[in-house]
């Protein structure tokens, strides 16, 4: 780019060179007379006020206002015989444009003009700045365009994957229900098994538990439809927060125990009662203690506990599970987000549990946040206010 706009400014001087020598024509035909063969001295032809005067009204027609400096190089003498004041004869000659003066005398060493620009490159940069302007804003658009379309294809591809995950897993988590139902039915009507009263109750029991199964899936999924299109309506009153926690405790220590493993509460906060909706608040506690006790595999030692923190109450709920990647906590509270497990496929669920969580803290004007690590457990603080 430098080169060729250095071409225009030479192209520039070129042709008012070409201006001063028509506007001098009647003057060098007047002095440009041979004495013995020899062309008068250049001192004679030209003077310096009028070679100033010249370069500065075709520069101006040019609308070039930059700073110049010329001087005038006679090579049989081998000096700079007029200069502008203050210019350095050397600097003339190893950066300025050399133009031949008259180069319709038959001399073997002509005498030159010198031009130089002290500010060129600056000149030049001021000129092109607008350019310049547009086309860095055209090439950042252009970046800018590429990267977004770029990350747009790459979140509909995660969505469409997170999608596909999510039906397979729902249709997974239906068919084992589904098809334990089906095998009772399929029992209670065979006439070879042998019918008793305890067989019809333990069948029924079973289609009964895995009924509630069903049911409970299908609620996570229309709430979720719910909470995306805005709709939720909460109903408040006041309850304590402490008798939530105990009764959700005493369903999940069942599977805890299980496994082997215990709950431990630890109740701090007094005052404990909030104005909120209970029933979404005991969903909220279920679904991240039934996470605490599902991604610890052996022995689970879950603890919560409550306190109280400025306006509301703090619960913090705490287990020695599998633990969540530094790159995945961000994403973990994300509809349909599941944590990848490799191969492994241990971990049933929709990827709904914590967005939903997420979303009733919200609704209630709290917060939430966690601390986890590889193979050191999870934990998880809700921040919930007296009244929201």
């Amino acid at each position: 780019m430098t080169i060729a706009l250095l071409a225009l400014v030479a192209v520039q001087v070129y042709w008012i060179n070409n201006a001063m020598t028509v506007r001098q024509a009647n003057f060098v035909r007047s002095v440009n007379e041979a004495v013995d063969g020899v062309t008068l001295r250049i001192e004679k032809r030209l003077s310096y006020n009028l070679l100033d005067s010249l370069l500065k009204d075709e520069l101006h027609k040019k609308s070039i206002s930059a700073n110049f400096q010329f001087g005038v190089f006679s090579t049989r003498r081998g000096q700079m015989l007029m200069r502008t004041e203050g210019s350095d004869p050397v600097t003339l000659l190893d950066k300025g444009y050399a133009f031949t003066l008259f180069p319709g005398d038959i001399v073997r060493e002509p005498d030159y003009l010198m031009l130089y620009f002290p500010n060129e490159k600056g000149f030049l940069i001021k000129q092109m700045a607008g350019l310049l302007a547009i086309s860095i804003s055209l090439i950042l658009i252009i970046i800018f365009s590429f990267t977004y379309t770029v990350l747009t294809i790459y979140r509909q591809k995660r969505l469409s994957e997170m999608k596909s995950d999510f039906i397979n897993n729902m249709t997974h988590e239906f068919k084992t229900p589904i098809s334990t139902i089906s095998l009772a039915c399929q029992a209670l009507k065979d006439n070879d098994v042998s019918k008793s009263e305890a067989i019809y109750d333990s069948y029924i029991g079973i289609i009964g538990e895995e009924n509630l199964r069903l049911g409970a899936m299908a609620e996570k999924i229309l709430q979720s439809a719910v909470l995306d299109k805005k709709q939720l309506e909460l109903t408040k009153e006041w309850f304590d927060i402490h008798e939530v926690i105990t009764d959700v405790v005493n369903k999940i220590g069942i599977q805890v125990q299980i496994k082997d493993g215990k709950i431990t509460t630890n109740f701090r906060a007094d005052p404990s009662e909030i104005y909120a909706d209970r029933v979404h608040i005991t969903n909220l506690v279920n679904n991240l203690l039934d996470n605490a006790n599902k991604f610890t595999p052996q022995k689970p030692l879950i603890r919560v506990s409550t306190e109280n923190v400025g306006t509301g109450i703090m619960i913090s709920i705490e287990d020695n599970g599998i633990g969540i990647g530094k790159k995945n906590q961000k994403k973990i509270f994300d509809k349909l987000f599941r944590v990848p497990m490799g191969d492994l496929h241990d971990f049933k669920g929709f990827g709904l549990g914590l967005s939903y969580v997420k979303a009733i803290v919200e609704y209630h004007k709290g917060s939430i946040s966690l601390e986890s690590e590889i193979k050191k457990g999870t934990k998880f603080d809700v921040f919930l206010p007296y009244e929201s």
